[in-house]
């Protein structure tokens, strides 16, 4: 844990030393970031404090009269964040909203899209974090404020690291029933062939062809290489995203084989924008009241930062970015300037060392 001192030699030691051991940095992060050598983190993660809602420990940023400057002073530190980041780097941006004389600012948007528009960033994602249940909510005329927003952001369109893989749901598998096979949602190719049989929009070379690749596609459901399928035929199933042969490949082939097959991937679905992630208010984290949850922390580090790579947080609070980046086998950075915060994150990451 660093107090003070030199933060770039306390980085580079940081760097040159083996094992995954976080680094905590007490101190102003705008500052700090300055002493960090540019292009050198991989991926950053965090949850700023929310504008006018607490009282934090040391003051910082927060605690502005005007939500004007709360996004000016983030805009500085995420200025500062975009040097340090790697061309290949992302950053995740998690910002709650507030009131103003009981006006939803929709702060996470006007954050955002100043960091597009002023600053370069590029944005891939908006994730809607549901979580599930909410604190109490007593007024009566609105509805309650059960979500929050998570933002992926780059630096460069192409060539960012991205693990997709990371980012799949676990894949149903494909069965035998009876001696047939069955795709992981149930397709057994029984109702495809009958529609075939019975088509007015094919021709019959068109017919032989499809049930042709019909077979073929069942088989590589029975050989484990595919998990599931759709198959579109002319005239009877409504093709996907438009049915205008100039803009849409799959129309093209309609129109001129009379079918395509929609393969969905063998390691599973990619998650959607929509996270059911319930906060977490049992860990007993004295004197932070506002930690978010550690599943919130596991897509992001493992889709955007290598396993050979840095994650940092610039506003760590007790330390979840670091605590979940070491579980899952990442360096990391994480700065705050609460001391009474960064020996909380110190004390809970020690356990795993």
């Amino acid at each position: 844990m660093a107090i003070a001192g030199s933060y770039r030699t306390l980085y580079d030691e940081f760097r040159a030393e083996a094992g995954h051991r976080p680094l905590f940095l007490v101190g102003d992060a705008a500052t700090i970031l300055d002493e960090l050598h540019a292009e050198s983190i991989d991926c950053a993660l965090t949850s700023p404090p929310y504008w006018g809602q607490r009282s934090y420990s040391s003051g910082g940023i927060g605690l502005e009269e005007r939500y004007e400057d709360y996004i000016a002073h983030l805009l500085t530190i995420f200025g500062k964040l975009q040097r340090v980041l790697k061309r290949t780097g992302s950053f995740w941006l998690n910002i709650g909203d507030s009131y103003a004389k009981k006006n939803l600012l929709g702060l996470p948007w006007r954050i955002a899209l100043s960091m597009t528009d002023q600053q370069g960033w590029i944005l891939r994602n908006s994730i809607v974090w549901n979580k599930i249940k909410g604190g109490p909510d007593n007024a009566t005329d609105k509805l309650r404020n059960v979500h929050e927003m998570l933002f992926h952001f780059v630096k460069t369109p192409k060539g960012y690291f991205y693990d997709v893989d990371a980012a799949r749901k676990t894949p149903r598998l494909a069965k035998v029933v009876n001696g047939a096979v069955v795709s992981a949602t149930g397709v057994s190719g029984v109702r495809y062939r009958r529609q075939i049989e019975l088509s007015t929009a094919l021709t019959e070379t068109e017919k032989m062809n499809a049930v042709a690749a019909l077979e073929a596609i069942l088989f590589e459901v029975r050989e484990g290489r595919l998990a599931d399928f759709r198959m579109i035929i002319r005239g009877q199933q409504r093709t996907t995203h438009s049915d205008s042969e100039r803009v849409s490949g799959r129309a093209r082939e309609l129109q001129e084989k009379g079918f395509y097959f929609l393969k969905y991937h063998p390691n599973g679905s990619k998650l959607s924008d929509v996270w059911d992630i319930l906060p977490e208010d049992t860990q007993k984290r004295k004197g932070h009241f506002a930690a978010y949850p550690e599943d919130l922390c596991k897509i992001p580090i493992q889709t955007t930062c290598p396993e050979d790579g840095i994650v940092l947080d610039p506003f760590c609070g007790t330390g979840t970015t670091n605590y979940v980046s070491f579980c899952l086998g990442r360096k990391s950075v994480g700065i705050d300037l609460s001391m009474e915060y960064i020996k909380a994150a110190t004390e809970r990451c020690r356990f795993l060392l």
